[in-house]
């Protein structure tokens, strides 16, 4: 059976994730189609707004195969490092292509990139460099490094986000020898992070949680960009739960995290460089919101989505020493979910897979996966109290969902 891989997030599912996943399976037609998902908290350092649970069943319900999650160590990363996880277990479960949304949408075009840069290493890292000094972010030193450089004209557009995340994937599978065939396709119509609906039928992520936490709570607008699974898995999951998931709902519990820790403390949480833990105590002090604290928090040099992935990591505890350990490789997949179609596949490969398949977080203690279950159990502190015990038992003890 024929395999293609897709790196997901599905914050939530939408049409033009739908389209996305059509035409992966048109372009390679494969048998099944692999998700690797992140969990409960995003590269973005954001939790996600339904669990990931819910997500799952949104990706089965739309004709995904098989649902992976991908690691926290890996998940809350900045693109090189995300990528390369996911990457490395779609090749563990033995796919044949990786398709990727991008704004360029030319396979080619990342390809080249990838053989360009790697002809000018040195004088990229050097200008990277200089420009880092300068007091630039590092996405956006490499941004005016790439720039500066001189292209054949048929180069990526690396200010792009997907380009980013699709020249790592290309980069992901190159250095790692991967037998895997890249493939793209275009973006359609909404911006990765467009905050405003600009089509009839589809809208970025961004705008979808927008409309979700605007003062007007009118969501029957939102009908028109998603699936009507989704759609109705999202007000499920709002009855069930109670709450839909930002950061708000954790800040009580992050202030109380950096308030209570030294700035010594602080200075061993992954991401936190520079002397930075000083104005983190600082900006939590004065802060009475994620929003405020954020707000006071930002430099030049430190982005919106670096901070946030620091602040997921100060609430998680996450230690420098046991991400730079854990984020080396992936050491198994945990499965979310599976179709019949998927499962017939898992059962076929079984023998071959790379890396151990997970079913059931019960099942293995230790390790990276130790990180996993302390993002699912403080996942839980965002829900009301009364449902709360409910979610943090569903990380332990919930089964594979499969689609019905």
């Amino acid at each position: 059976m024929i395999s293609a891989g897709i790196v997901v997030e599905y914050n939530p599912f939408h049409n033009g994730h739908l389209h996305h996943l059509n035409e992966t399976k048109k372009r390679t037609d494969a048998d099944v189609v692999i998700a690797v998902m992140s969990g409960n908290f995003l590269q973005r350092g954001e939790p996600a707004i339904v669990s990931k649970f819910a997500r799952t069943k949104m990706a089965l319900q739309a004709g995904c195969d098989i649902v992976v999650e991908l690691p926290y160590a890996f998940a809350v990363q900045q693109a090189e490092i995300f990528a390369d996880g996911a990457v490395r277990i779609l090749a563990s479960l033995g796919c044949r292509y990786l398709c990727f949304g991008s704004e360029s949408g030319d396979i080619n075009a990342f390809l080249d990139t990838f053989h360009w840069l790697e002809r000018q290493k040195g004088r990229f890292d050097e200008i990277l460099k200089e420009k880092m000094r300068l007091g630039f972010s590092y996405p956006k030193a490499a941004a005016l490094a790439y720039s500066e450089m001189e292209g054949d004209g048929a180069l990526l557009d690396l200010s792009q986000p997907n380009n980013i995340l699709g020249y790592q994937y290309v980069k992901a599978i190159k250095d790692r020898q991967l037998d895997i065939i890249p493939l793209t396709i275009p973006r359609i119509k909404a911006g990765y992070h467009d905050p405003e609906f600009s089509s009839d039928t589809i809208a970025s992520a961004t705008s979808i949680r927008k409309a979700i936490f605007s003062e007007k709570g009118d969501l029957e607008p939102l009908k028109r960009y998603m699936p009507e699974s989704s759609f109705e898995e999202l007000l499920r999951f709002k009855r069930e739960y109670g709450a839909w998931q930002n950061w708000e709902n954790y800040w009580p519990f992050l202030k109380y995290r950096i308030i209570q820790s030294s700035p010594g403390e602080l200075r061993e949480i992954y991401d936190m460089e520079e002397g930075i833990e000083y104005r983190v105590r600082e900006a939590a002090f004065r802060a009475d919101s994620f929003q405020s604290f954020m707000e006071k928090l930002k430099t030049k040099r430190y982005t919106w989505t670096r901070l946030q992935r620091l602040s997921t990591h100060i609430l998680m505890n996450a230690k420098k020493e046991e991400m730079k350990t854990y984020c080396q490789k992936p050491e198994y997949a945990r499965l979310l979910g599976f179709s019949k179609r998927g499962r017939q596949y898992l059962n076929r490969m079984k023998e071959e897979l790379a890396i151990p398949l997970i079913a059931k977080a019960s099942s293995r203690d230790g390790g990276a996966f130790e990180l996993d279950k302390r993002a699912g159990y403080i996942y839980s502190f965002g829900f009301p109290p009364s449902v709360r015990q409910r979610v943090l038992e569903e990380e332990y003890k919930r089964p594979p969902v499969m689609a019905e």
